[in-house]
């Protein structure tokens, strides 16, 4: 039953692109939509060191995180909720992000042949890790209100 929640999940996070991070420090919340590759659980994304998020990171590292469309229909609404822990990575970790964006995002591969604007950008950006500690999937198409959740401090579950 874990498993294919797990599958369920991996997939749905494949097939998406944009996480909605909700960071806060010092009083001051804010929320802000970042693309996003990830492997396994564990997001990546990249962002500017002085964009609110990213400084509101460097304070308080614990954040809130959500990914899903718009729907018109209740009945068909899907989604992940997540709690974890974002920060700023470097070396190795900073280079399997940007593979891994490259194959996702292929202009950020191709920076020679991207936009201007885009290569300027990509040239005043950090690299970010956001490690989920629990994560839910709702997926009301399977019943109405149905939130299953993994608990990913825990460790995968021996189901």
């Amino acid at each position: 039953m874990q498993d294919e929640l797990h599958a369920q999940v991996l997939a749905y996070l494949r097939d998406h692109r944009v996480v909605t991070l909700a960071t806060g420090a010092d009083g001051d919340l804010w929320a802000a939509a970042v693309f996003y590759v990830n492997d396994g659980f564990r997001l990546y994304f990249l962002s500017s060191p002085t964009s609110r998020h990213s400084l509101n990171l460097v304070q308080q590292p614990r954040v809130a995180a959500t990914i899903q469309e718009d729907y018109s229909d209740w009945l068909e609404i899907k989604g992940i909720q997540l709690e974890g822990v974002a920060s700023e990575i470097s070396g190795d970790e900073e280079l399997l992000a940007r593979s891994l964006y490259a194959e996702k995002f292929p202009v950020v591969g191709k920076l020679a042949q991207a936009p201007a604007a885009i290569v300027k950008a990509m040239a005043k950006v950090r690299w970010y890790q956001l490690v989920p500690q629990r994560l839910y999937f709702i997926d009301n198409a399977a019943g109405f209100g149905r939130r299953e959740e993994i608990d990913l401090a825990r460790g995968p579950s021996p189901e």
